[in-house]
């Protein structure tokens, strides 16, 4: 990690303050907010950053909860892919991860050029009725084969590029494919662990991987441990039919918060 300069944490302290108040209290709230992401990570196969980056950067600056959750996605993807590896749907993994890489320079001209406001608000209003008539019509969105992989992993590409929101297509395509709820999960992560270490190598290269953020890393290990534990006993409990429901409720849920997201500069 490197060294880096001190980092104000919102006036609660850097994390080296640990004995403090202040910073027992970022300790907590950082593990909670970790506790929760992971929880849903590994229940559903995407979607902790979506829970993490937000939270965390109210405590946090989105220079430190970012790379925090990068790294936290990789210690997540690795743990599911130790125990669910024979369930990844590898030749799905490699074009969509081709299609990332043809993606993510269309994401950055839509962050340069696109308003970004508008550009949420629209994908959140696509995801949700999409979402809401697969809730009641779960059959009738099929992919029959890995045909379609290349261009989902394309729209990954331009959302992360552009939001850092690649797992909604990811989640689209897994559910159109109608794999089995392990299936869903391990072959996701198997697709999220290259694409957060090539995240964390463009952080160390920014200079944004700093001591600070390794050790708050550090102090979230427990609850990143036992958000896993916990994914793994929601993810087992669910059959494939709740599981559908649930994805599906989850992506509508992420689609409400682009909506929110997009359009409150101009609410507010």
């Amino acid at each position: 990690m490197r060294s880096g300069g001190p980092i104000s944490y919102k006036s609660r302290g850097p994390p080296a303050k640990m004995l403090s108040m202040d910073g027992l209290l970022l300790f907590i709230e950082v593990s909670l907010v970790m506790l929760l992401a992971t929880t849903f990570r590994v229940s559903f196969g995407f979607g902790e950053a979506l829970i993490a980056v937000p939270l965390l950067s109210l405590l946090l600056p989105v220079r430190v909860a970012a790379p925090l959750a990068v790294l936290a996605s990789i210690l997540i993807a690795g743990a599911v892919i130790l125990r669910e590896w024979r369930h990844i749907h590898f030749k799905s993994v490699k074009k969509l991860l081709f299609g990332t890489v043809l993606g993510i320079p269309a994401g950055l001209f839509v962050l340069r050029f696109l308003p970004e406001g508008i550009t949420k608000a629209l994908l959140g209003i696509f995801l949700f009725l999409f979402s809401v008539f697969s809730l009641f019509k779960p059959h009738l969105f099929t992919l029959k084969d890995e045909r379609f992989a290349l261009p989902f992993g394309f729209f990954a590409g331009i959302a992360g590029g552009a939001y850092g929101m690649n797992g909604p297509p990811l989640a689209l395509y897994g559910a159109g494919r109608g794999w089995t709820p392990r299936q869903f999960r391990a072959t996701l992560q198997a697709y999220f662990l290259p694409a957060s270490l090539l995240g964390a190598v463009g952080y160390w290269f920014s200079g944004l991987l700093t001591a600070e953020v390794g050790k708050l890393f550090l102090s979230s290990l427990p609850a990143l441990a036992a958000g896993i534990l916990a994914g793994h006993f929601f993810g087992q409990a669910m059959d494939e039919r709740r599981f559908t429901s649930f994805l599906y409720g989850g992506l509508a849920g992420v689609a409400l918060v682009l909506c929110a997201q997009g359009l409150s500069p101009f609410i507010g």
